[in-house]
C-alpha cells in the first residue's frame, strides 16, 4: 500500500468538507437521510478533540474524530467519542479504517481518554466489523441517537500508558 499520511485538520478544511458530504451522501443511500447528529466544529478543537484526514498519494480518502463525551463507560468518566469516520469506496480494503481507528484512539489517550465510544448503524456492518475486531463492545445507547431502531454503541477501554 502507498503511504498513509494522516494529518490534524480544522472540522471546516475543504478535504474535511468533501469527505463529510461524501459520507452524508452514503447515509442518505443507507438510512433515507442525512446524519443529524447536532456538532459544533469547536468540539474537535485540542485538547477537546481532534479532526483527521488521510492521504493516500496525496488524495484524501478518510476522515476520523473524536471529541470529550460525557458518557460514563468501563468505569471512568474521562471518555472520548469517536465521530465521522469514512473511508472513500476506492480506499476501502486497505486497512486505512483500522489505521485511522488506532490512531484516534492514541491521541485520545495522549489527552487524557481513558476510554472510547462510539455510535454506529445496522446499515452500516463493515463498520460494526471493524469495531467488534478491534475489541469494542456494545455498550447501552447514548447521545442524540440513544432511542434510534438503527443505531447501536460501542466502546473499549483504552490501555493505560506509562
Amino acid at each position: 500500500m502507498a503511504d498513509l499520511e494522516i494529518h490534524r485538520v480544522d472540522y471546516g478544511h475543504p478535504d474535511a468538507a468533501l469527505l463529510i458530504e461524501e459520507v452524508q451522501a452514503e447515509y442518505v443511500v443507507r438510512y433515507g437521510s442525512r446524519d443529524e447528529t447536532p456538532l459544533d466544529p469547536l468540539m474537535f478543537e485540542p485538547p477537546d478533540g481532534s479532526f483527521y484526514v488521510a492521504y493516500l498519494d496525496g488524495v484524501p480518502v478518510a476522515t476520523g474524530a473524536w471529541r470529550r463525551s460525557t458518557v460514563r463507560a468501563f468505569g471512568t468518566s474521562r471518555t472520548a467519542e469517536i465521530k465521522r469516520m469514512y473511508v472513500v469506496p476506492a480506499a476501502r480494503g486497505r486497512r486505512v479504517a483500522r489505521r485511522m481507528l488506532a490512531h484516534l484512539e492514541a491521541d485520545a489517550a495522549a489527552h487524557g481518554a481513558e476510554a472510547i465510544v462510539l455510535e454506529s448503524g445496522l446499515r452500516q456492518p463493515e463498520a460494526i466489523e471493524l469495531y467488534e475486531s478491534s475489541g469494542y463492545t456494545s455498550i447501552p445507547s447514548f447521545g442524540y441517537y440513544q432511542y434510534a431502531r438503527l443505531s447501536r454503541c460501542y466502546g473499549r477501554r483504552l490501555p493505560t500508558t506509562t
